[in-house]
């Protein structure tokens, strides 16, 4: 930038998350105010007349997410073309947490994008701590880029982390743990649900611990003040849930707390590398309120020992966020060319693998359900388009998600942050007011105005723990077959406890049959269980089988297969089935495609699949699938 005077805005830093970009916005504009020049966080968060001056005056580096990006470039306000004019390089933060999923499509996509305004060969970083297969990540984030492709590993080694497991058994004891276990520390305590980080940090308040609580349902207020006060305290706690794993400065932090088990061993290595900063040696202490999350915790410790981390798989025929840049590309060219559209994001790679012909087929089904229409060879939303995406400046084209419909919660005139419509529907009634958790405090609702989507609080002595729309994730089949070998293997890490040992000695002796087949079926009075311990994508295929082939039910879990009814009372007939299944060297990919067809009946994938033909779903879930 110094050496060759480039000229504003010449770099973008693109997280993930808002709070990584406030966390690094001091320290990105102190370097480049070392060589005179400036730089600007532009996010959801960030005020009108900010943005303006912005605009008026652009800084050298735009710190931004995705959906902001996304937004300046469908917007009539934005001089996008002018603004991007000189961008030479593009700093992709956490990119592990970008490449496969549909955010990765979409920021390829809009890179691809970036580069025809600029004409030139943009320079793309990714920055990771955590990927466990580097050049397949690098293969992805080059797109259409001819620049020779580089892996910088900055080497050096780093002591051994500490590591310790505990159970705890309940949240007010892990508490209690957390109140004796570091005095006059600073302590980083994550949780995976919003629920249960308000829970917790109500828990540790009512000890008198000096807490702060931080989720992505919080006003961005409340978010900053926790993370400000946390960075600035030294005998505290913030409970936070994954938005704080990925990459967050929070001072000279002692002490990393996990409750119960992470989903993966990439999110261990994130929520472990707060710590350690400072010379000294990274640090994790997991509190199992339950005997799974011991399991689970065990076996994520054994495959980071073995140096597993798991591999990132980028999509490469992600049809429904094609279909999304279509009409944000209608949008962004006040209707684009039929024959010019694809030319915009065809470098991307989460492309690649889209025919012609499926591309012909996307469009002709968005025209023909008049979610797109041809205005003399340009395409534009059509009146269907306009019902789903266009409302409110096409806001639901910003994001690629689906948002519940959430109600903001205020306190006289503080923002406090926002719940499920659903939960306090549940809660409140004119007979009784509810009351709820939210910022580690109680509230009791005074009035809801649905229409405006606004909930008044006022203090309360106890409330509710609220409750957000999200699903249990899957385990993946490397993490389900550590926990297996975990309860087949009689010894035990040193980071176990005495507590923790004694429930791993009784989980293995409620799984000593695991001893006599690599996946035995039990039987119980009426039902089979297979031990599967295959991951939750694999066991949901398997269980789909058997229920086609032996109309049954049948529950799939991350470990096994229970089947119910008749067929749980039928050994011969589930062995059968597994040995032709064993025999064609099933499941298939054409056994993942026919039981795909039928998975729009049991929910969305994406709040663009009415924008595909019933063809392109059933490919898409199929890959998706594999």
């Amino acid at each position: 930038m110094d050496a060759e005077d480039w000229r504003p805005v010449s770099v973008l830093y693109v997280s993930p998350i808002r709070a990584l970009l406030n966390n690094q916005e001091d320290r990105v504009a102190r370097y480049a105010g070392l060589i005179g020049r400036r730089a600007f966080k532009w996010h959801g968060d960030t005020a009108q007349s900010a943005r303006k001056r912005f605009l008026a005056e652009p800084a050298d580096i735009l710190l931004i997410t995705p959906e902001s990006l996304e937004a300046m470039l469908m917007s009539a306000r934005v001089p996008t073309r002018q603004l991007f004019a000189g961008l030479h390089a593009v700093i992709i933060d956490e990119v592990h947490a970008f490449a496969d999923d549909d955010r990765g499509a979409h920021l390829a996509s809009v890179l691809e994008r970036l580069t025809r305004f600029c004409g030139l060969d943009v320079q793309r970083i990714g920055l990771s701590a955590t990927v466990g297969n580097p050049e397949e990540i690098l293969r992805w984030l080059q797109g259409s880029s001819q620049r020779e492709g580089t892996i910088v590993d900055p080497g050096g080694g780093r002591r051994e982390p500490e590591l310790n497991l505990d159970y705890v058994g309940s949240l007010e004891n892990a508490a209690l743990v957390i109140e004796r276990l570091h005095p006059e520390k600073k302590r980083l305590l994550f949780v995976d649900s919003r629920g249960k980080a308000e829970q917790l940090g109500n828990f540790l308040r009512q000890r008198e611990v000096m807490t702060f609580v931080t989720h992505g349902s919080l006003s961005a207020r409340e978010r900053h003040d926790a993370e400000r006060a946390f960075e600035e305290g030294s005998d505290c706690v913030i409970v936070a849930t994954s938005a704080l794993e990925l990459g967050i400065d929070v001072g000279d932090l002692d002490h990393v707390l996990q409750l119960d088990a992470p989903p993966s061993v990439a999110s261990f290595l994130q929520r472990m590398g707060r710590t350690g900063r400072r010379g000294g040696a990274a640090n994790c202490t997991f509190l199992a309120t339950k005997d799974t999350a011991v399991l689970q915790t065990a076996a994520i410790v054994r495959l980071f020992r073995q140096g597993f981390i798991e591999p990132v798989r980028p999509s490469r025929a992600a049809f429904h966020i094609l279909a999304h840049q279509l009409m944000a590309l209608g949008v962004q060219q006040n209707g684009v060319g039929v024959g010019d559209w694809w030319s915009w994001i065809a470098g991307a790679t989460s492309f690649v693998d889209v025919t012609p012909a499926e591309r012909t087929a996307l469009t002709a089904h968005m025209l023909a359900s008049e979610i797109l229409a041809d205005h003399e060879g340009r395409l534009w939303l059509g009146p269907e388009g306009e019902r789903r995406y266009g409302r409110a400046n096409f806001r639901e084209l910003y994001a690629v998600f689906d948002c519940p419909r959430l109600i903001q919660v205020r306190a006289g005139h503080d923002a406090l942050g926002a719940v499920d419509a659903a939960f306090l529907a549940a809660i409140d009634s004119d007979a009784e007011r509810g009351a709820f958790l939210l910022a580690g405090k109680t509230w009791e609702i005074v009035t809801i105005e649905w229409e405006r989507g606004l909930c008044v609080v006022r203090p309360a002595p106890t409330g509710r723990a609220p409750r957000w729309t999200g699903g249990a994730r899957f385990l993946a089949f490397e993490l389900c077959q550590a926990m297996r070998a975990v309860l087949l293997d009689p010894s035990d890490d040193p980071a176990l406890s005495q507590r923790a040992r004694r429930v791993t000695e009784t989980l293995r002796a409620e799984h000593a049959f695991l001893a006599d087949s690599p996946a035995p079926f039990v039987e119980s009075s009426d039902e089979i269980t297979w031990w599967t311990f295959a991951g939750g994508a694999a066991n949901l295929l398997l269980a789909r089988l058997l229920e086609a082939a032996l109309s049954a039910s049948v529950v799939s879990r991350n470990t096994s297969i229970t089947l119910k009814g008749d067929a749980g009372r039928s050994l011969a007939a589930v062995h059968e089935v597994v040995r032709e299944l064993a025999g064609r060297k099933g499941p298939t990919v054409e056994d993942a495609a026919r039981h795909a067809q039928g998975a729009g009946a049991r929910g969305r994938v994406s709040k663009f699949d009415p924008c595909l033909p019933p063809e392109l779903l059933w490919r898409r879930d199929r890959r998706r699938r594999r």
